[in-house]
């Protein structure tokens, strides 16, 4: 492989993105009993997070993108990550179930616009010949969350507890948004 058609550093921060909110979205099932029991109610409504994660992402995701595709993609892709930090912050920290119930849906926001404005980013990161595997490599994080990210969420949550799960997954999504900002003699990450 020729040093032209290697993946920018760009598409691999949009993968790492794409691993972390793979990852937050289905590692909630994994400690899902230790949720239960730490918040006091029954593992039905702990299912319930995953249900209202997966709301926001089918009734908010295709609204946000159409909305927020008109912005700089940058700039709209580090205020998705921030969002999603937050309610995971808000997840490493609470132990209401309500709170709980509300990061879940801000996080799930973030899920549909960020896979979308993401993959229109990384094909403009390198060559039309590379485009395809841009893509495909930064949708690769998501499928690594659920090989990876999941087990290893899940493991953490088991052993520190299900709160530190959340404090990783955020941290995984600072690390990626500080790398979102464009470096000097580096290409941007698209108007």
């Amino acid at each position: 492989m020729s040093l032209k058609s290697k993946m920018p550093l760009q598409v691999w921060i949009l993968t790492l993105s794409a691993f972390a909110i793979g990852t937050a979205e289905f590692v909630i099932a994994g400690v899902l009993p230790q949720v239960a029991g730490s918040l006091g109610i029954s593992e039905g409504q702990a299912g319930n997070l995953i249900t209202a994660y997966a709301l926001a992402i089918v009734l908010g995701g295709p609204i946000l993108t159409l909305w927020l595709a008109r912005f700089e993609k940058r700039r709209v892709l580090i205020g998705l990550m921030a969002l999603f930090i937050a309610g995971n912050l808000i997840g490493a920290v609470t132990t209401n179930y309500t709170l709980l119930l509300i990061r879940r849906v801000i996080a799930g926001l973030t899920q549909g616009p960020f896979y979308g404005i993401g993959a229109v980013v990384a094909t403009r990161l390198v060559s039309d010949k590379l485009a395809g595997q841009a893509v495909g490599q930064m949708f690769a994080g998501l499928t690594l969350a659920n090989v990876l990210g999941v087990p290893l969420g899940t493991w953490i949550g088991n052993a520190l507890g299900w709160n530190m799960t959340f404090l990783v997954i955020s941290a995984l999504g600072l690390i990626a948004t500080c790398s979102l900002r464009p470096r000097p003699g580096t290409r941007r990450l698209g108007t």
